[in-house]
């Protein structure tokens, strides 16, 4: 039996994780948008290293790296869409080791698996559009392998230069839920109601984007 390196398989998972996410997404608005809906591959920038450091529990220089993904948009009524969005970002870094150590390369991994809505402001060819999203982010690195919760938000504008083929230029940031912890600290019966103080804490990675597609309208 052929065996595929590990890298290559990764990859494939990672893309049929995708499109099963899109799938999963659109196999209910398709109905309510009539079959209309945008697709959109996109690619750009995405800055933010807290969660190479997370990984590696250890400086890492990253400024930023390239970013690429899918958008898919379902019209309904009122400039209302409904969304879902994957972007990829690999990254290849060196991390210094200690005491004295050379630095060492490392591999990383950073998936977005967002779905929510857009709403979009029709001024003819120029259409403004603010987005807001929650969903999934997976980041690995050698064999650590994490999944979190993310919520994103963004805006940019959509170019249609024909009815159906048009330009999507984004800014997006997104917020993901590294760790969390509730804790209870007191609790008083000393009033009928009584009551309780408890405390939230929450480690926060956040990451900033900005792409441009290509959109393809079918109607």
């Amino acid at each position: 039996m052929r065996r595929f390196p590990a890298e290559i398989t990764s990859k494939r998972c990672r893309l049929v994780s995708a499109v099963t996410f899109l799938v999963c997404v659109f196999g209910h608005a398709g109905t309510a948008a009539a079959q209309n809906f945008e697709v959109a591959p996109i690619g750009g920038y995405r800055f933010g290293g807290d969660f190479f450091e997370l990984l590696t529990r250890q400086p890492v220089d990253i400024d930023g790296a390239p970013a690429i993904g899918v958008v898919v948009d379902f019209p309904i009524p009122n400039g209302f869409q409904v969304e879902a969005l994957f972007t990829h970002q690999h990254v290849q870094a060196l991390v210094p080791t200690f005491p004295s150590g050379p630095p060492v390369s490392w591999h990383f991994d950073v998936d977005h698996y967002q779905a929510g809505g857009i709403q979009e402001y029709d001024y003819g060819r120029m259409r403004p559009f603010l987005t807001g999203t929650l969903g999934l982010t997976s980041y690995r690195a050698q064999n650590d392998d994490e999944l979190r919760f993310t919520l994103g938000a963004g805006g940019g504008i959509k170019l249609f230069p024909t009815r159906h083929i048009g330009v999507r230029l984004e800014g997006r940031a997104f917020m993901t839920f590294v760790d969390a912890d509730v804790a209870l600290f007191a609790c008083s019966t000393l009033t009928a109601n009584g009551g309780c103080v408890v405390g939230f804490n929450a480690n926060i990675v956040w990451q900033t984007e900005f792409t441009a597609g290509v959109i393809f309208r079918f109607d």
